[in-house]
């Protein structure tokens, strides 16, 4: 089926004077209720071992949770273990590849690496998976959701890449277009997935979109304030809809170096103030790691190298904990706080959001 892009619910910003970049944002919308309760935060956690492997059956007494570095009681706790037939809710696994910014070959190779993973143990699913193909066209390819590899692999096979319109625009402008596209993809997305209850982990193949960090010096107040609204909505909408990103990192792209793969580093700090606010908050690797999500690039980019590390994603609907815990009172609109979770347990690491934005 096609999903035609919803109106998107983002606002442009003047253009940045050095780049000429037209940057469209998310806009906020009403939040949604609640399920534990009018000050409950409810936290998707992974944890593994030393060795990446999911790691099953934790205690409450086993985590404690840190809001901004302050101990917070838990307010509920769930196991979640697939395997072993524990309640869960709905999870879905969302293939999304991204022809906007890959070249034709990376993205042939995007796409066959998520055959390859769709086709792993016969074709047959631990859990419902669905395609997406984003590009510079009005619409986005979508599969329903199913736990039918072969049928997501033959649906994938109708979908011939052909040489992106954006590729032809040359300069700064055209990476101000693709940055839009890709925002405008993310938004789109989302807004589909906020229908669909349960956890959603979304797997974006993808080089990851411009970070847009040679704008910051021109960027203005103005440019900042609506960035920061902006920001604040999309981590909003993300962690009310239990959307967790991950970034299987393609390499070849146009316009990229080894280098770029990692200058997402310096942005995973939380955006606390205006004057923090710059468009590399919003790249893909940084909303990854601050949904509680991964960063998968140290592969070769060959189909059988994105397969397996669509599988290491794909692992955290497996086995995971949910837990609820009272959000802060703020006496301001938009304050910050960071998340932490510290286990009893020596050699294990927890994965969950890195922060929210607690309002009055």
């Amino acid at each position: 089926m096609h999903l035609r892009m919803r109106s998107v619910r983002f606002a442009c910003l003047p253009v940045f004077s050095s780049l000429t970049l037209l940057l469209l944002f998310a806009q906020p919308r009403t939040p949604a209720p609640q399920a534990s309760g009018a000050g409950d935060l409810t936290l998707d956690i992974n944890v593994t071992d030393k060795n990446g492997v999911q790691v099953r059956g934790l205690q409450p007494q086993d985590f404690t949770l840190l809001d901004d570095k302050h101990p917070v009681p838990l307010s509920s706790f769930r196991a979640v273990d697939v395997n072993a037939g524990t309640p869960a809710p709905y999870i879905e696994i969302v293939l999304v590849l991204d022809a906007i910014n890959a070249d034709v070959m990376t993205t042939t190779m995007g796409r066959e690496g998520i055959k390859k993973f769709l086709l792993m143990n016969g074709g047959k699913l631990a859990q419902p998976a669905s395609v997406v193909v984003v590009s510079d066209q009005p619409t986005q390819m979508r599969s329903k959701p199913s736990t039918d590899g072969n049928a997501q692999a033959t649906f994938l096979d109708q979908y011939q890449t052909g040489l992106r319109t954006v590729n032809r625009t040359q300069g700064n402008f055209g990476v101000g277009e693709r940055f839009q596209m890709s925002m405008n993809a993310l938004s789109s997305l989302g807004a589909y997935e906020a229908s669909t209850p349960g956890r959603k982990l979304i797997l974006w193949i993808s080089p990851g979109w411009p970070l847009l960090s040679a704008g910051a010096s021109d960027i203005t107040k103005t440019d900042q304030q609506r960035l920061l609204r902006s920001i604040v909505a999309l981590s909003t909408q993300l962690r009310q809809d239990h959307i967790t990103l991950y970034n299987v990192e393609t390499r070849g792209v146009d316009e990229t170096s080894v280098a770029q793969f990692t200058d997402y580093e310096q942005f995973l700090t939380g955006v606390k103030s205006v004057n923090q606010a710059y468009p590399a908050a919003l790249s893909l690797q940084v909303l990854s790691v601050q949904t509680g999500g991964r960063v998968f690039n140290e592969s070769n980019g060959l189909p059988s190298a994105i397969a397996a590390e669509i599988e290491r994603g794909a692992a955290d609907g497996q086995a995971f904990y949910v837990v609820t815990i009272p959000s802060a009172q703020s006496d301001r609109v938009n304050e910050y706080h960071s998340l932490q979770i510290k286990l009893n347990k020596p050699g294990l690491t927890a994965r969950t959001r890195t922060g929210y934005y607690a309002q009055p």
